[in-house]
């Protein structure tokens, strides 16, 4: 019988990412967090960035994609880098987090009051933390990304939460396709799916 030789990844294969202690795909400039999401809210405030929140599992194709694909596209890590402080959870998870109005729960727990059921899942929100008072993180959430995306709609929902959007006439949809159009008359090469 012959040894087997230990197979290199294809050249076309990204690497793994690297994961934490609960098993998920992670990134190096994820923000450390105390779980005080209104503290991490103020913090973000105060470096003139918004907070995004990040649900995913272990085990979740969709979670692994998000980190192979998107956030290790320089471009993209480096604008949300830039504009956001990134708090990933486990929608497993039993560490405490304590929501915006105070209340303490495990990650599951809190999962399950936002409303989350699929992975991966981002709420965005947006300063002034004082805003938030009194909220949960379900009701609070400038705007939520559910399921993968692929890379330029990804890039797009922070850029939409960051020049706050959100809150004109239209929706998504109809932004998108205006920053469409837009980015190809700077032209720039859009990959709509």
């Amino acid at each position: 019988m012959l040894p087997l030789a230990p197979v290199a990844p294809r050249a076309t294969e990204k690497p793994e990412p690297p994961r934490n202690d609960d098993g998920l795909h992670t990134q190096p400039w994820f923000h450390e967090s105390f779980l005080d999401l209104k503290e991490d809210l103020t913090e973000a405030e105060k470096a003139g960035k918004s907070l995004a929140v990040m649900f995913e599992q272990r085990g979740c194709p969709y979670c692994k994609e998000m980190h192979v694909t998107n956030l290790s596209d320089p471009e993209i890590a480096s604008y949300i880098q830039k504009h956001f402080l990134v708090v990933q959870l486990n929608l497993y998870g039993a560490r405490t987090v304590t929501d915006f109005d105070g209340k303490e729960l495990e990650e599951r727990a809190l999962a399950r009051r936002w409303g989350v059921n699929f992975t991966p899942t981002i709420y965005y929100f947006v300063p002034p933390a004082a805003a938030l008072a009194g909220k949960d993180g379900g009701s609070a959430a400038a705007w939520k990304l559910i399921g993968y995306w692929k890379p330029f709609h990804f890039h797009q929902t922070f850029a939409y939460v960051h020049e706050r959007a959100y809150a004109a006439p239209g929706g998504f949809q109809k932004w998108l396709g205006e920053r469409a159009e837009k980015l190809r008359a700077e032209g720039k090469d859009v990959r709509l799916w």
